[in-house]
């Protein structure tokens, strides 16, 4: 079985802030209608990963200019689709996905990566999710004032008053919750506030490799409570317990000499110090999360969120947008259906998503 008959709704891809720091967002510079090899995402690769819908990721530095920054990298996803409007369309709602798809294009829908970009404003909520946002991810890698990360120190122990009247606010708007990054106590303060399904866009399993950016069988239990998504990632430190392991003794191994283990430049370094060779994180390693999530949330509860140009490295048979059928060959190489394929594919988040769309106004 092949992906040939499916679309994949992939929750997030950071090629915006990959094409700026590329090029600025200059469209002229580099032709995403042809190969891009600096790059894990172009049209033809698009094509032949099947991809059928794509959240492309708002992120932007958490500084002073992150509303504006927000604006602009919306502004390049609109260019990016009118540049190629035979290959792409912007979307909106679960059905101009369908139709988008149907009609042969890559749904393109929008999520902010991170709670900073809102400043602080409720309006500024509103005007991002009326001009197509769909998900906001509560925090990136670090606490905002109204809700704790994963990768911070905690200082609320989930969210705070104002938090909880974002999240009642996305609710309203039919803007998605978005917890990948946030703190397990945000993750469950999130889930008993929200009364719409709740996603994790790019996020894979504490079970299967304990990082504080993945999710707790716990949580993954009352995600499915609360008829939310899981969409697994491929990123290799949230994928692989090897890979985690590796980082953190290189990182002790490369106190003495200031190297960041996450950086590829460095790494031949860190292994001649460390002597200990990186780990390659595989296909295996993602099956393992997708067949975890699907059985502590159930198969209506997990998509995929690859992360494609939001990391340095992927695994070895997972290289780039192209790369999905592979997952999906594996997957029914171990007796998953066609009925839960398409689940995984894309129909569990237009559940998702229609269901928000059901309650915007």
């Amino acid at each position: 079985m092949t992906l040939s008959e499916y679309r994949v709704i992939d929750g997030h891809n950071d090629l915006p802030i990959a094409f700026y720091e590329l090029c600025g967002y200059d469209l002229d510079a580099y032709d995403l209608g042809g190969s891009v090899p600096a790059l894990n995402t172009d049209l033809p690769r698009l094509r032949a990963g099947q991809v059928g819908g794509q959240f492309w990721s708002l992120w932007v530095p958490q500084d002073e200019h992150a509303v504006r920054r927000t604006f602009e990298q919306l502004d390049f996803v609109r260019r990016l689709v009118q540049r190629f409007p035979a290959d792409l369309e912007l979307t909106d709602t679960a059905d101009e996905v369908e139709a988008a798809i149907k009609a042969g294009r890559v749904a393109s829908l929008m999520g902010m990566e991170g709670g900073h970009s809102i400043g602080e404003s409720l309006g500024v909520l509103r005007v991002m999710r009326a001009l197509g946002v769909r998900y906001m991810t509560l925090t990136h890698n670090n606490n905002v004032s109204w809700a704790d990360s994963a990768t911070d120190e905690p200082v609320l122990g989930g969210l705070n008053e104002f938090g909880e009247e974002v999240v009642r606010e996305m609710n309203r708007i039919g803007m998605l919750v978005d917890l990948s990054h946030v703190s397990a106590d945000t993750m469950r303060h999130a889930l008993r506030v929200t009364s719409a399904p709740a996603i994790f866009s790019h996020s894979s399993a504490r079970a299967v490799c304990d990082v504080p950016r993945n999710a707790p069988d716990d949580v993954l239990e009352t995600l499915a409570g609360n008829e939310g998504v899981c969409m697994v990632t491929f990123v290799p430190y949230f994928t692989s317990q090897a890979y985690v392991d590796w980082v953190a003794g290189a990182r002790e191994a490369a106190q003495d000499q200031g190297l960041n283990p996450l950086n590829p430049e460095n790494q031949a370094k860190l292994a001649e110090s460390y002597g200990v060779p990186k780990p390659q994180t595989t296909l295996a390693d993602v099956v393992a999360h997708v067949e975890h999530v699907r059985e502590v949330a159930g198969v209506d509860h997990i998509g995929l969120g690859g992360d494609y140009d939001g990391c340095p490295e992927f695994p070895v048979e997972l290289p780039d947008v192209a790369s999905y059928p592979v997952l999906f060959e594996a997957l029914a190489g171990r007796g998953w259906s066609s009925e839960d394929l398409d689940k995984l594919a894309g129909g569990n988040i237009l559940r998702v998503l229609r269901a928000a769309d059901d309650v915007a106004v």
